[in-house]
């Protein structure tokens, strides 16, 4: 959980992914030769911050956005939602501006929100909720789980990966913006008809914590059915430990991909979580462990 621990450090809400692609690149480059496959990597100017590893002749691709929630500093000590965070009193913040380290509360009041620190803060530096991973024999629990478990688990898929493409995609969490013009690349290039969305789910009513991994049949956008019954055959066939989700709200970088001029097929896959955009997600360490092996299994038979 190392690993785990390592990306959730790295600060980089919607905007900022910069420092995230720096991550993965540093780590991909020490990692990559240990792997079943050397991947190549895909980056540059034309690609923005979003990363791509390309393994063998890919079939099915996985994307994971790198983004977090987090605020944005105004004026006169406001902050401004950078997504969907939840706002409470008292939440740790931190962040850095041209004077510094940043440490202090989050203060809601009304329909606004502020920030208690004393000196001021840079107009337009970014908050994050203060990183504190906590591991138990069950659970991890820490903010933004939601996607850093979702980058994770891409990570150790690229591991045993022989055929396959990994996006790590920006900006999900607030609005969208890098997957229109990687499915461009990928359409020209290999013609990819199959994606998963590597990314975390909420636990629900009908999705337990230690069930296993969600397969979610619809959220906000619904995927292709015959699809769905293809992925849900090998997902039986493979005998991990799975959930199906059914949900009216909520979205993914799948909806960007529903919604591009290209026939590709998608489906969300992810493990769900407590304590949704909260800086105490929680997440059984089963449903991690069944994702790993999902996904696994996904690239190698669809």
């Amino acid at each position: 959980m190392e690993l785990l621990k390592n990306l959730i450090n790295v600060h980089a809400p919607s905007g900022e992914e910069f420092r995230m692609k720096e991550f993965l690149l540093n780590y991909v480059s020490t990692q990559k030769h240990r792997w079943k496959v050397m991947p190549e990597v895909v980056f540059g100017s034309e690609f923005q911050d979003t990363v791509m590893l390309v393994f063998g002749k890919p079939r099915t691709a996985i994307f994971a956005h790198v983004d977090t929630t987090g605020f944005s500093v105004r004026y006169a000590n406001q902050l401004v939602p950078i997504g969907g965070p939840e706002v409470e009193e008292g939440f740790d913040l931190t962040g850095e501006d041209t004077r510094g380290p940043i440490h202090c509360k989050l203060l809601p009041q009304e329909s606004q929100l502020f920030h208690d620190f004393p000196r001021g803060i840079d107009r337009g530096t970014s908050l994050v909720f203060k990183s504190n991973f906590r591991l138990t024999q069950e659970h991890v629990q820490s903010p933004y789980l939601d996607n850093r478990l979702g980058v994770y688990n891409a990570l150790k898929v690229a591991e045993k990966l022989e055929d396959g493409v990994i996006v790590f995609t920006t900006y999900e969490e607030h609005g969208g913006g890098s997957v229109p013009f990687v499915l461009r690349y990928l359409e020209a290039r290999f013609q990819i008809r199959n994606a998963l969305v590597s990314d975390i789910t909420w636990v629900s009513e009908g999705v337990l914590p230690g069930k296993g991994v969600a397969i979610s049949l619809r959220d906000r956008n619904i995927p292709r059915k015959v699809f769905l019954d293809k992925l849900l055959k090998l997902a039986t066939k493979s005998g991990i430990s799975y959930q199906l989700e059914v949900e009216g709200g909520g979205s993914s970088d799948g909806r960007e991909i529903q919604m591009s001029p290209f026939p590709i097929d998608w489906c969300f896959i992810g493990a769900a979580e407590d304590y949704v955009h909260s800086p105490d997600e929680r997440v059984h360490l089963k449903d991690i462990d069944a994702m790993i092996e999902m996904y696994n299994y996904l690239m190698k038979n669809l």
